[in-house]
């Protein structure tokens, strides 16, 4: 299996949307606790909508998102408490099931990860894989 991952940090929408489409996604799995953004069109609604406009299907799984205090960690470069806090997270029961929805759907067509983090070692994508897809081949677009 082949699992896409992007981060929007520091690109337009329109880089954002090349690049999906370029790499063949079909579909942006949403990681994000919370899908919104201060940066235009990453916003849940707007970005569902331009993705659409372009073919690509939009599924939001937010139990798979960091929690507050792993976004946190995470802003302040602390991998390590980023990696322990997020670790349970995928210990609850609502992220267990949607981390076997996201396998499944990464099966059905070519999927992306959607979180903000341009690189994917500073996000939780890479912690997501690795617990929850450990034999998927990772393709990190912008990386």
């Amino acid at each position: 299996m082949k699992i896409f991952t992007i981060g929007y940090e520091a690109t337009t929408m329109g880089e954002f949307l090349a690049a999906l489409t370029t790499a063949g996604v079909e579909r942006v799995i949403d990681v994000r606790a919370l899908p919104l953004s201060r940066r235009p069109g990453f916003s849940k609604t707007p970005l569902k909508g331009a993705l659409g406009e372009t073919g690509i299907d939009y599924v939001h799984l937010r139990a798979l998102g960091t929690p507050p205090a792993g976004r946190e960690a995470a802003r302040k470069g602390r991998h390590a408490e980023l990696a322990k806090i997020y670790a349970g997270q995928l210990e609850l029961p609502e992220a267990i099931a949607q981390g076997a929805e996201m396998r499944l759907l990464a099966t059905e067509m070519p999927s992306a990860l959607l979180c903000f983090e341009r690189n994917p070692l500073g996000c939780h994508r890479t912690l997501l894989l690795r617990a929850v897809a450990p034999d998927a081949k990772a393709v990190d677009l912008f990386a």
